[in-house]
């Protein structure tokens, strides 16, 4: 029998989080705030509120790590998890399901940089394969948690609850799992300890201005977030133009977990690969590729094409995101990890918030092609400024 490590507990713990996190939103969190009385605006906004805490908390998260140690702060994120998805069943209006998508999107924005963080501290050489373990293990809970979330509205309906509460006792029950294995996990020597955290306020402002000053790290957070703004384009926009063009909704529902399943399988072996090469140079490559798959999915007009764009799209997302958490990381002092991993979780949701917004002005302005086709131009221009910095540095 394998021997249980703290990176094999913490994949469990990141399957169980980021299962529990996608049920209570994927598919239930537009039809309970509709249930509720709120209109298509508040749904978006509601539904937008967990991007926003991520965006404001991620850094902030990163750099208490740094100075309390990973384990605390793994286990503030795995006490959200436990208890969020029990205050979806209390809400009685839709702004109250506002509070609760605030409060549970505390944990995402800590576990994200901070289990990252954890995986940088644990490896050095191999860390791009095994953050690429870990991400597979979240997308596994991603990939599964809106199917079983629909198979359970549709097996507990009932008049009045349409089967929000078998749903959320089960997300709790998820969350409540990876809170308790948090206690597996070893207590860690990082940080300085509790009562450095008052101490530090200035050095965590001083901190901050080190990431922004450091050209190599700005940048590569900026490929990511170009990559999340096409992503963000993609995932919102690919079921309206499969749509138009004639495509139902289960050709749909293969073309996106077809990609899903993509970034599942090769995340780790390119996460390896990028251990052993140049990850600058993959990171400008996969970059490109991407802006090459929203060239096509602009032009793509068949279920063939779209599933082969989708596809493409998955690998380039891999290639590129494989490599860039793995090179901050590389790049960052082993004591500023967390703020590190921090500040890409921020830049990331900022360019995944933003993708939608522009996108979806530009579909309505002139059509949904411009909309992917502002992606390839956002990953291209990404792509020259991290060539441009990458000779400049050296």
């Amino acid at each position: 029998m394998s021997k249980l490590t703290p990176f094999k507990i913490l994949c469990a713990i990141g399957l169980l989080a980021v299962f529990s996190s996608t049920i209570s939103k994927n598919p239930a969190l537009p039809l309970l705030i509709t249930q509720l009385g709120g209109d298509q605006m508040q749904v978006g906004f509601i539904a937008g509120i967990s991007a926003f805490t991520g965006i404001i908390f991620s850094l902030p998260a990163g750099y208490l790590s740094d100075k309390i140690g990973r384990h605390r702060m793994l286990l503030l994120s795995g006490f959200v998890f436990a208890t969020a998805p029990f205050g979806y069943l209390f809400a009685a209006e839709a702004w109250q399901i506002g509070v609760v998508r605030f409060y549970h999107g505390l944990a995402t924005a800590i576990f994200g940089p901070v289990a990252m963080a954890y995986v940088a501290d644990l490896y050095g050489g191999s860390r791009g394969e095994k953050m690429g373990w870990f991400a597979t293990a979240t997308l596994l809970g991603r990939f599964s948690a809106p199917a079983l979330g629909g198979l359970i509205l549709a097996v507990s309906a009932s008049d009045g609850t349409l089967g929000f509460t078998s749903l959320y006792i089960v997300c709790g029950i998820a969350g409540l799992g990876a809170f308790l294995a948090m206690f597996l996990l070893p207590l860690r020597p990082e940080g300085q300890g509790a009562q450095q955290v008052i101490k530090d306020k200035v050095n965590f402002r001083q901190g901050v201005v080190e990431l922004f000053s450091d050209t190599a790290i700005m940048i590569t957070c900026a490929v990511e977030a170009a990559i999340l703004f096409a992503y963000g384009i993609f995932e919102t926009f690919l079921p309206l133009r499969g749509l138009t063009v004639g495509l139902t909704p289960w050709e749909i529902g293969i073309c996106i977990s077809a990609q899903i399943f993509t970034i599942a399988v090769s995340k780790p072996v390119l996460g390896r690969f990028s251990d052993g090469h140049q990850r600058p140079v993959q990171i400008v490559c996969g970059t490109v590729l991407a802006a090459g798959c929203m060239l096509l999915l602009a032009f793509s007009f068949t279920f063939l094409t779209l599933l082969f764009s989708s596809v493409l799209l998955g690998l380039a997302l891999s290639i590129v995101t494989s490599a860039s958490a793995a090179h901050i990381a590389d790049l960052s002092k082993a004591e500023s990890h967390g703020s590190a991993m921090g500040m890409l979780g921020s830049i990331m949701d900022i360019g995944h918030t933003t993708g939608p917004l522009i996108g979806g002005i530009l579909a309505v302005s002139f059509s949904l092609s411009v909309s992917f086709l502002s992606g390839t131009l956002i990953l291209l221009l990404s792509a020259c400024c991290f060539i441009y910095f990458q000779f400049k540095n050296e």
